[in-house]
């Protein structure tokens, strides 16, 4: 402890005394996006928080970017009101863990609290938005190094399996890959699956503040808002999407073909589609907590973790003591300790 606090110090009195910034620079942009115009209510001005390293306005020197996708019902703004992104970035590089890096985090809350970073009819092309039109704005805007080695994509829980789809889909974009905790990555069991209640309670709220309000009623959101995603009707009112299970005079009845449209679009069904991708990432990593709050979340990391590994995909899969929230913005947490290092490791500087 004593060794690590003179280090601290001989840190701080080293930056202080040649002049070298220490706290980094948050910029709160905005873009209007053609990809998400949509039908669906969506605004396609999307905000996005962009930090940019200490010393940046000093020189000329341009930098790799990470890309960090929020989780459901969070956003850009409570990554630096709550996790204190903009902290943890600056104690990463001062002491570090990771060189000077931007890092940009867009807004992906929608009506129903999360995008799923997936392509939608009825919500707008969230993903193409990310892999395509936010890069190039970035690109265009900031000194970033413009080169796929340069930029990773990372995210927790929904950022997290939208981290691991944008690797998926634009491999010539990004290069190296760290998703959190992702959820939800694969088949509809546990807490969607047939023995679920979620379905019975869909038929019971009246209204989407009833959704969208606190914590009370966090499934039935997490499955309006997958299903505006993955399976949207514009002819099928109040939520304009299908349920891929429906709970009918005190029953549960699948729809299969709703259920497919869903594998598809989930990390674990698109894994087929994109084994060349997916061996084109020159990294990979996904972990979750031991004790996550959710059965989905472990089970399907697992899955999808030991198909990659059956198709010769390299990649790195951990476990570590925890739960879904806990272990990550902390001082021993996941994110500077794990994911900013293995951004250091993997990233073209």
């Amino acid at each position: 402890m004593k060794k690590l606090l003179l280090t601290a110090l001989f840190t701080f009195l080293f930056n202080v005394a040649f002049g070298q910034d220490t706290k980094g620079k948050i910029i709160i942009d905005q873009l209007y996006s053609a990809y998400l115009e949509n039908p669906g209510g969506e605004d396609p001005t999307r905000r996005i928080t962009v930090y940019l390293p200490p010393g940046y306005d000093k020189t000329t020197d341009r930098y790799p970017v990470i890309y960090y996708l929020h989780g459901f019902t969070w956003s850009d703004s409570l990554a630096i009101a709550y996790d204190n992104f903009d902290k943890l970035m600056d104690k990463a590089i001062n002491t570090g863990k990771i060189k000077p890096v931007i890092v940009v985090m867009p807004n992906q809350h929608t009506l129903y609290r999360g995008s799923w970073y997936t392509n939608s009819s009825l919500t707008g092309k969230w993903a193409d938005f990310t892999g395509i039109e936010l890069v190039g704005f970035i690109d265009k805007k900031y000194r970033t190094l413009s080169q796929a080695e340069s930029r990773g994509v990372a995210g927790h829980s929904m950022g997290g399996q939208g981290a691991i789809k944008m690797g998926m889909l634009f491999s010539d974009v990004f290069s190296s890959v760290y998703a959190l905790s992702p959820a939800h990555l694969g088949t509809l069991t546990e807490e969607f699956g047939f023995n679920s209640n979620t379905h019975k309670r869909i038929n019971e709220i009246s209204s989407r503040e009833q959704l969208i309000t606190g914590y009370a009623e966090f499934l039935p959101n997490v499955l309006v808002s997958m299903g505006r995603a993955y399976s949207p009707n514009l002819e099928n009112p109040p939520y304009y999407m299908d349920f891929p299970f429906e709970y009918v005079n005190d029953s549960i009845i699948a729809n299969y073909d709703v259920i497919e449209k869903w594998k598809k679009k989930s990390a674990i069904g698109m894994i087929d589609d994109h084994i060349q991708d997916l061996k084109k990432l020159k990294a990979l990593k996904l972990d979750w907590g031991r004790n996550e709050d959710n059965n989905l979340i472990p089970n399907t990391c697992l899955e999808f973790s030991k198909k990659l590994e059956a198709l010769g995909i390299k990649h790195y899969a951990e476990i570590y003591i925890g739960d879904h929230s806990n272990k990550l913005w902390t001082d021993d947490g996941r994110a500077l300790n794990d994911m900013l290092p293995f951004f250091d490791t993997y990233l073209t500087f």
